[in-house]
């Protein structure tokens, strides 16, 4: 399902950005992510778009970030650490570490579909691989 991003090319530029503005991409990525797994399964546009959205929350990219931890290098760990500390205080409703995790979560996506498409397939693939122990 991430032969699309497999099949990317590095574009670079990534290190010109920052945190937020990496996590603004990575957000669009893994909402493009989710919605190509979910346009294969047979339903009605409302009912995709509702699984859609409950896995761009935040809640479920901290969940996504919880569960890739053991997987990421150095310099992805410190992607998200950059990421959760420009993330703010987050929305008035919402907790401010989950916010926190899931903005680091995005700056990391971002960063890497810009720089190593090919490792971000890897992280993603490893999510779909873990998604029923979590479940």
């Amino acid at each position: 399902m991430n032969n699309w991003i497999r099949s990317q090319s590095a574009i670079g530029g990534a290190n010109e950005l920052g945190p937020l503005q990496l996590a603004w991409l990575g957000d669009a990525v893994w909402e493009l992510h989710q919605r190509l797994r979910h346009c294969y399964q047979p339903g009605r546009s409302e009912d995709l778009h509702r699984a859609v959205v409950d896995e761009v929350k935040a809640a479920a990219q901290a969940e996504a970030l919880l569960r890739l931890d053991p997987h990421l290098s150095d310099l992805e760990k410190d992607l998200v650490r950059r990421g959760r500390n420009k993330s703010g205080r987050g929305p008035r409703r919402g907790d401010a570490a989950t916010y926190g995790k899931a903005t680091g979560f995005e700056t990391m996506v971002g960063w890497l579909f810009l720089q190593n498409p090919a490792r971000l397939a890897q992280l993603l693939d490893q999510l779909e691989e873990t998604e029923q122990d979590w479940l």
